[in-house]
C-alpha cells in the first residue's frame, strides 16, 4: 500500500470514528427503535409504518419516522409532505414537519426530482442511512420508526449493525406465499442478533360494503399462527379498506379523516401494546 493510500484510509477511519461517536449520541436521545420490514413486497409495510407512526403521535408520544426505503421512498407522499430538508445552523438537516409530535426524514425530501431513479449500490445506502442519524437533528425522541425495504438487504443489515439496540416488527399478509418469506426475515434477524418485537398481519379481512360480509381475500390466520411457530409475539391484525389506498394517494391521514373505522381502532390496539411493552 503507497504512502497516498495509507493517508486517506487512516484519515477515513477517523472520519468513520468522529460519525460513530455522533450515531451514538444522537441514539442516545431515542427511547425505542423500532425497524418495521418485510420478507416480500406489497404487503403494506410502508402504510403500516406511517400509521403506526401517527397513532404513536396521538398518544402523546414525541416520534420520528426515517423512511430507508431509499429505492422506493413513498412516506412523503403519503403524509402530504413536500419541499426539501432544511439545514441548521450547525450544518445538522432538520426532519420535516408532519405534526407537533411527529417529524419525517426521506430521500425523497433531499431531491427536487421526485420521480428520479435511486441507483445506488451498497456502500452508498451504508453511507446515507448513517448519515439519517449522524447528520439530522432528531432531538429527544420517544419512538423512532424505520421503514426499510422488503427483504434482508442492505438497508436492513446496515440498520441492524449502526441501531443495535432496533426491534424489529414484521408485517405479513395472511396467505401461505408471504409467510414463507416472513419466517426468512425472522432468520435474518436472529442471524444479526436483532430482537423480533412481534408480527402484524396486514390486509387481514375486508367487509363487503355491499352486502356487510366478512370476506378473507388473503386467508385468515396465517399470521398469528406463524408468529406462535416461530415463537415470536403476534401484535394484530390490520383489515382492508378501499379508503387507506384513497388517504395514501391524496396524502391525508386516513386514521385523522376515519376515527372510529376498525382499521384505525386495529392499529390503536397494535399501538397500545407497543407503549405497554416496548
Amino acid at each position: 500500500m503507497t504512502k497516498t493510500k495509507k493517508i486517506h484510509r487512516s484519515e477515513s477511519q477517523r472520519d468513520m470514528a468522529e460519525q460513530d461517536k455522533v450515531i451514538r449520541e444522537s441514539l442516545s436521545l431515542i427511547k425505542h427503535k423500532f425497524l418495521v420490514m418485510s420478507g416480500k413486497g406489497g404487503v403494506g409495510k410502508t402504510s403500516v409504518a406511517v400509521n403506526l407512526a401517527i397513532a404513536l403521535s396521538k398518544k402523546g408520544a414525541k416520534v420520528g419516522l426515517m423512511d430507508v426505503d431509499l429505492h422506493g421512498p413513498d412516506i412523503p407522499r403519503m403524509l402530504g409532505l413536500k419541499g426539501l430538508l432544511e439545514v441548521s445552523a450547525d450544518k445538522r438537516m432538520v426532519p420535516m414537519v408532519y405534526s407537533d409530535n411527529l417529524e419525517v426524514v426521506s430521500i425523497e425530501c433531499m431531491t427536487k426530482d421526485k420521480d428520479r431513479a435511486i441507483i445506488w449500490r451498497g456502500p452508498l445506502k451504508l453511507h446515507v442511512i448513517r448519515q439519517f442519524i449522524s447528520g439530522v437533528r432528531w432531538g429527544k425522541l420517544d419512538y423512532l420508526i424505520l421503514d426499510s425495504p422488503p427483504g434482508t438487504g442492505d438497508e436492513p443489515l446496515t440498520v441492524a449493525k449502526t441501531i443495535p439496540d432496533a426491534k424489529a416488527i414484521i408485517v405479513t399478509l395472511p396467505q401461505e406465499l408471504s409467510l414463507g418469506d416472513v419466517r426468512k426475515s425472522i432468520n435474518f434477524c436472529k442471524t444479526v442478533k436483532m430482537q423480533v418485537f412481534g408480527l402484524i398481519e396486514n390486509m387481514s379481512g375486508f367487509v363487503c360494503p355491499h352486502c356487510g360480509k366478512p370476506i378473507d381475500i388473503f386467508g385468515s390466520g396465517g399470521g398469528s399462527r406463524t408468529a406462535l411457530a416461530m415463537d415470536i409475539p403476534f401484535l394484530g391484525r390490520i383489515p382492508m379498506d378501499p379508503k387507506m389506498v384513497q388517504s395514501a394517494d391524496t396524502g391525508e391521514s386516513y386514521m385523522e379523516k376515519f376515527p372510529d373505522s376498525e382499521v384505525t381502532k386495529a392499529y390503536n390496539q397494535v399501538v397500545a401494546k407497543i407503549i405497554e411493552e416496548g
